[in-house]
């Protein structure tokens, strides 16, 4: 479809245009590139990688992280990969051993 652009009119998308390419509500984005505009879809608000109930969720377990690690409920920091793995072992079988105890009745 071609319009023509005339001074101080607004650009008006074709409604056949419109039906094709979105829905009410949605939001688009108009990009200027030399003499081309391209019409793109406008993600959800956030940061554009995650929905807000996404980043919401995130946020949230950022925020519990903080808390234990500001509870000393944190291992580390590690000098190499062999000392991470190490401890990761030692604490699953801390586990399995709190684990037995409580099946058994101790």
């Amino acid at each position: 479809m071609t319009v023509t652009v005339k001074n101080n009119t607004p650009l008006v998308v074709p409604p056949a245009v419109r039906r094709l390419a979105s829905k009410s509500g949605d939001k688009i984005e108009f990009k200027v590139s030399g003499q081309v505009i391209t019409i793109l879809p406008k993600p959800p608000e956030g940061d554009g990688e995650y929905t807000l109930a996404e980043r919401r969720a995130i946020d949230r377990g950022i925020a519990r992280s903080e808390k234990d690690y500001a509870a000393g409920k944190s291992y580390g920091p590690f000098a190499t990969a062999a000392e991470a793995i190490a401890s990761i072992d030692l604490n699953l079988r801390r586990r399995a051993i709190a684990k037995k105890r409580k099946s058994s009745g101790r």
